[in-house]
């Protein structure tokens, strides 16, 4: 009976969020084409997020600086994206989702435009910073639009096409811009992503549908998310369960040299393999999800626990350690099956709560390798970052735990405002 109540209350959430949010396909809009031009959108930003790191070492010594000096311009970027997901989605609520996404593609190309040309360590901090601020929002905002493309059966499908572009980047977009770096200087590997990015604008200009903002669409109601207590456990869900994934994979290059004692040559390959575990899981999840959301998450967050406890044992030789970093990999199917759950329980405030969440990945793209910092400090070895994925993923699965037990107590009477709200609006 509970889970009946439960599932009950799960359709009656994602009613209330459809009426709340407008229909912003039009007719001759092609699906697959607003879905790919976002796609293009991802890429562009999964390449740059990711291959800035494996360029630190080409741009470290030209700008003067020493690798830990440099390691602050991957922080800028980062914080730009937890800083700027909340603030652009709250001040652009009445702007149109179209109109945004371009904007936010223009000034993404910027940022990288001006990265690659940054004259020293000052400027290369603000200009990443500035790169960062779009990050979140777009995908939040991208989200929503392609949810709204397909039936509610297919949404996160749908989302989860956008987060391809992100997932492929890992496997083709990053070694084509480090190779780029190595090839003719650092400079013009954030020049393409800047050209990537004006791609995406024109793309989505020229086959996304307008979107026009909600009836009543205003930064207040953006922040009404923020009163809302599902919100922050989908967030905090996200956040720490996430971490597990990232303490393994910061020190991932570092186990394959002195642990595994693999070839230099081999880290690109293992890299592209957890990329490759990236695409899967995010497509295997997003299916799942649309079957069961919340299941499909706790199940995923079970998943990474066990990948990660494999991973210590499994650190000792090439060909055991390789599967396992595969199978780590396929735990980034949580971003997608999250991403579709806050547009539920944000109810009229979805915009916000959409770009959040990538703003409590980049949270755990914090925690997780700091955490592991301190067990490497204490003495416990590479290998040891895996019980430290384990204890974050098991953290992720207790708030997901609390956020079910809680939507089960609350769900009666909570499905039965919004089974009102959505009578009235009907």
């Amino acid at each position: 009976m509970a889970l009946v109540e439960l599932l009950e209350t799960a359709s009656i959430d994602a009613e209330a969020a459809e009426a709340a949010a407008p229909a912003v396909a039009a007719p001759g809009t092609n699906p697959a084409l607003v879905l790919a031009a976002l796609a293009v959108g991802g890429f562009a930003i999964g390449t740059t997020e990711f291959a800035a790191m494996s360029l630190l070492p080409a741009f470290a010594p030209d700008l003067g600086l020493d690798a830990p000096t440099a390691g602050h311009v991957i922080s800028a970027y980062a914080l730009g994206v937890v800083v700027g997901a909340p603030v652009i989605a709250v001040l652009a609520a009445k702007v149109a989702r179209r109109t945004l996404l371009v904007g936010l593609m223009v000034l993404f190309a910027l940022g990288n435009a001006l990265s690659a040309l940054a004259p020293s360590y000052g400027w290369m901090l603000a200009f990443r910073f500035l790169a960062g601020l779009p990050h979140g929002a777009y995908f939040g905002v991208a989200a929503l639009v392609a949810a709204s493309l397909v039936p509610r059966e297919r949404r996160t499908q749908a989302v989860s096409r956008v987060i391809l572009g992100l997932t492929i980047a890992r496997v083709l977009g990053v070694p084509l811009a480090n190779g780029i770096g190595q090839l003719v200087g650092w400079r013009w590997s954030f020049g393409l992503v800047a050209v990537l990015a004006l791609l995406t604008a024109v793309l989505v200009r020229l086959h996304a549908p307008l979107g026009a903002p909600a009836a009543g669409a205003s930064p207040l109601r953006e922040l009404g998310a923020l009163r809302r207590g599902q919100v922050w456990l989908t967030l905090a869900t996200g956040a720490i369960g996430f971490g597990g994934l990232f303490s393994v994979y910061t020190y991932l290059a570092s186990t394959l040299l002195d642990v595994t004692h693999a070839a230099p040559a081999a880290i690109p390959a293992v890299l592209a393999v957890f990329g490759l575990g990236m695409t899967v899981g995010n497509l295997v999840c997003a299916w799942a999800a649309d079957r069961a959301q919340m299941p499909a998450a706790g199940a995923t967050l079970v998943w990474s626990a066990v990948a990660l406890a494999l991973y210590p044992a499994a650190s000792a030789s090439l060909w055991t350690l390789t599967p396992v970093v595969f199978l780590i990999g396929c735990g980034c199917g949580l971003a997608t099956v999250l991403q579709t759950r806050l547009m539920d329980v944000a109810e009229d405030a979805q915009t916000l709560a959409a770009a959040l969440n990538h703003s409590a990945f980049n949270v755990a793209n914090a925690l997780g390798p700091w955490l592991a910092g301190l067990a490497l400090a204490a003495g416990l070895g590479l290998p040891a970052t895996g019980w430290v994925g384990v204890a974050l993923a098991l953290g992720g699965f207790a708030i997901w735990a609390a956020s079910l037990f809680a939507e089960r107590r609350t769900g009666p009477a909570h499905a039965l405002s919004l089974r009102h709200a959505v009578d009235a609006k009907a």
